[in-house]
């Protein structure tokens, strides 16, 4: 459909603009008041919209079907968001940036300043070529414990890692879900479309700068708040566990150094056994494949070491039996760990678990035993179980769900947490750079890169339907399906093209370099009060119309919808990433102000000094 112009419509439409408007300022005034769900009120739009235009239609010949109001769900954007969404959940359930991670962050007691700047850099960089959701996500825990180890508060970590995040979307494409939106609108509307590195010039720019303003700024706005750490110290959380050295293990030839393994960080080995020696710390033994490594040490190290090397995990289920059952079925549901307490009166008591034959039993493997009356010194597997004792489960969630139904254990439900099967990550590093490469080259649209590498991560098993399923936020979907439904009423009814009029008649007369920095500014408040995706939806069509009625190239208007959208940097409601370190940050709404209105003056002004050399203005 063309942008409409103002002059075009009969009088009598006018009153259809203006009730257009209306239900435009309620939807963003009901999105900022928070008062009901972002789904209740997206769908109240849609559905508002399609009685308003089936009984107000003013143009019969012309009119606005319920079809084109829903057209916004079968757009080729947003089926590339949510495809992308999948491809980002299977590159974080496999852990598949897990390994690349844990070296730099093992390299932070050398080089602290120079390890932090590298993790910001790998955020940085993943973030340019898939949603930035997931990657939030993945470094959070990274940050946590970087933060802890250098003794400085996380909240000096966490907000600028969303808004690195967000810089890198501004410099390709799929670098974000604004950009594939605001593209869809010009594919759309003209015969234009934008390139996957189109906007990598002027954004890069702008990304340096506001990266350089973070590295100064947030040491004196951002609050010192240290994080809500529940976890109990090691000390009050050992477990005991095995580590059996197989062939290609990463331990084999491993040397001890002062009696201690450096491999085997936050681990405390107390016997290794080989054969039917055993030894006992200080340790001088060069390990062999074969030997048993009793250990001590709490979940989260033991959960890291089996999200580093797939080899710790061989190692922890080739031991008594339990490597040949674990390869007696594929399971599709996600890896797990939990813990699950020896009840009072259980048939296990005073039993060990090879005599129990718990694996048969629960479908479970039991990685650690952890009893607080005493230190153990003996094999896990010889360890009889007391009433009280914790055990570290490690299996699928089905067979772990239905423990909450065993008599004799009492499942920890708020303990339950996935575990990246890294097994399948080299998959979806494959399936991640193909994806990347077949939208970057041109190969194939990117809605079908970006459907072929969902398909890929689901095939491959790096993800289940369900995972994937849930990577489908469907407030995601919702919000941009109503604001494709408002853009296009917008147009439609000609409020798009009497906005972008208003706006050059107020700014012209200063310049099209003043108007397209006054364009900028209104996005960029505006992404702060709804979400980016919507005030993108909403100004897409406009700033099309500023190019119609001044001439301004249009890639130049789109590019400044696109980057005004993307600095949604002064709310935590703006972005989702924002509300993803809200809680690890500790911080509060006026944080996001304080820290982002500077940034977004930042971009705005570097913008306004840069679009001369980008655009011909």
């Amino acid at each position: 459909m063309e942008t409409a112009e103002l002059t075009s419509l009969p009088l009598s439409s006018t009153w259809q603009m203006w009730a257009t408007f209306g239900i435009v300022v309620v939807a963003v005034w009901l999105y900022m008041k928070e008062k009901f769900s972002i789904e209740m009120i997206s769908v109240g739009i849609i559905v508002t919209l399609l009685l308003f235009f089936h009984f107000f239609s003013f143009d019969i010949n012309n009119s606005l079907e319920s079809a084109d109001i829903l057209s916004g769900f079968a757009a080729p954007a947003l089926i590339t968001i949510m495809a992308l969404l999948v491809v980002g959940q299977g590159m974080f359930q496999t852990g598949a940036l897990e390994g690349p991670i844990m070296t730099i962050n093992n390299a932070l007691d050398r080089a602290p300043r120079r390890t932090l700047a590298a993790v910001f850099g790998i955020a940085f960089g993943v973030s340019m070529f898939m949603n930035n959701t997931p990657v939030v996500v993945m470094f959070i825990p990274v940050l946590s414990a970087m933060s802890s180890r250098l003794s400085r508060p996380a909240s000096r970590y966490m907000m600028p890692l969303s808004f690195i995040c967000i810089l890198a979307g501004m410099t390709t494409l799929i670098g974000s879900s604004t950009n594939l939106l605001v593209n869809d609108v010009l594919q759309r509307t003209s015969d234009i479309s934008l390139g996957f590195f189109t906007q990598f010039g002027p954004g890069i720019i702008l990304a340096a700068v506001g990266a350089i303003y973070i590295v100064f700024a947030a040491p004196i706005l951002l609050p010192e708040r240290q994080s809500l750490e529940t976890e109990v110290s090691d000390a009050g959380r050992q477990y005991i566990a095995q580590i059996r050295v197989t062939d290609n293990h990463p331990l084999i030839n491993a040397k001890p150094i002062a009696g201690l393994y450096p491999a085997l960080k936050n681990v405390t080995v107390r016997i290794i056994q080989r054969g039917d020696d055993s030894f006992l710390p200080p340790f001088e033994n060069t390990l062999q494949s074969g030997d048993i490594l009793i250990v001590a040490a709490t979940r989260q190290s033991l959960s890291k070491l089996l999200s580093t090397d797939s080899q710790y995990l061989e190692g922890m289920l080739n031991i008594a039996g339990f490597h040949d059952e674990s390869k007696s079925s594929e399971n599709s549901d996600a890896i797990v760990v939990s813990e699950v307490v020896i009840a009072p009166g259980s048939r296990m008591i005073g039993r060990n678990i090879e005599q129990i034959g718990f694996r048969r039993q629960t479908g479970c493997l039991v990685l650690g035993i952890q009893r607080r009356s005493r230190m153990i010194r003996k094999r896990m597997l010889d360890i009889r179980l007391e009433a009280g004792d914790v055990l570290l489960l490690f299996g699928y969630e089905a067979n772990v769900r239905a423990l909450r139904n065993n008599r004799d254990l009492l499942l920890l439900d708020w303990a339950t947490a996935e575990l990246p099967d890294i097994r399948k990550s080299i998959y979806a590093r494959l399936i991640f750079a193909m994806t990347i490469l077949a939208a970057a080259s041109g190969i194939v649209p990117i809605e079908i890169a970006a459907l072929s590498g969902a398909l890929g991560m689901i095939a491959t098993g790096c993800l289940n339907v369900r995972q994937a399923a849930r990577a489908l936020d469907m407030r995601i979907f919702l919000l941009i399906g109503a604001a494709f439904a408002m853009g296009l009423a917008l147009e439609y009814t000609g409020g798009a093209a009497y906005i972008g009029m208003k706006v050059v008649e107020i700014f012209q007369p200063f310049g099209n370099h003043i108007l397209l920095a006054a364009v900028f500014l209104i996005i960029a408040i505006m992404t702060n009060i709804i979400s980016n995706s919507a005030a993108a939806l909403l100004f897409a069509p406009i700033a099309l119309a500023i190019s119609n009625q001044t001439g301004i190239d249009p890639i130049a208007m789109v590019l400044t919808v696109i980057f005004a959208a993307n600095c949604s940097f002064a709310t935590p409601i703006a972005y989702q990433t924002n509300l993803l370190v809200m809680g690890p940050g500790r911080y509060n709404f006026s944080d996001f102000s304080k820290f982002g209105i500077p940034l977004i003056l930042v971009i705005w002004i570097t913008f306004t000094l840069i679009a001369p050399f980008f655009f011909q203005l």
